[in-house]
């Protein structure tokens, strides 16, 4: 069986070779910046935040358990600091137009229904509690399983589909009331 790629560049990292973590970041920095934008609904803060993340990743690194995926290991950091940063600051802003990508092949008015859509999706979400949220984002938006969220959040699987149940339910009932 052949080493996790990841596990060889922690392992190479904390022997001195600090450009074997640069490959980490680059590989997830837009998945882990993702993330947290969901998290955090705020695009200059999620770009701090994940830099955060991984300072905080590379600090740690002789933490990591190599009997974990590193991803997990990482996305944990990245909703904890996204956590952190929720209970720093209560009010919301509207997320960045610019993330929005919308095809060239649509017309300006499935363009503007794309982008409603969305900005109602991200409100919807912004509702929501943030341990709803965040099984939501990590199952929908990022495609993780069950046991890979049960190990970020550090809860039984059975807590995450709870969670996810609810938070499915009340996604649901807040787009209805918004005619979604």
């Amino acid at each position: 069986m052949s080493e996790d790629k990841d596990f060889v560049s922690v392992r190479e990292c904390l022997r001195g070779r600090s450009e074997a973590f640069e490959m980490l970041v680059e590989k997830y920095q837009t998945t882990i910046f993702n993330v947290v934008l969901r998290m955090t609904d705020h695009y200059e803060e999620s770009e701090d935040i994940t830099q955060t993340v991984f300072v905080k990743a590379f600090q740690k690194l002789d933490t990591f358990n190599p009997q974990y995926k590193f991803f997990s290991w990482l996305y944990r950091i990245a909703v904890n600091e996204s956590l952190n940063f929720l209970k720093q600051r209560k009010h919301l802003v509207e997320l960045d137009e610019s993330l929005n990508l919308i095809s060239n092949e649509k017309t300006p008015e499935d363009q503007y229904d794309i982008l409603e859509t969305s900005r109602d999706i991200q409100q919807a979400l912004m509702d929501l509690k943030t341990q709803y949220r965040t099984v939501i984002i990590l199952k929908h938006f990022q495609n993780l399983s069950y046991r890979e969220i049960s190990h970020i959040l550090g809860v039984k699987e059975k807590t995450v589909k709870s969670r996810l149940f609810t938070a499915r339910q009340q996604l649901k009932n807040i787009l209805l009331q918004k005619g979604i």
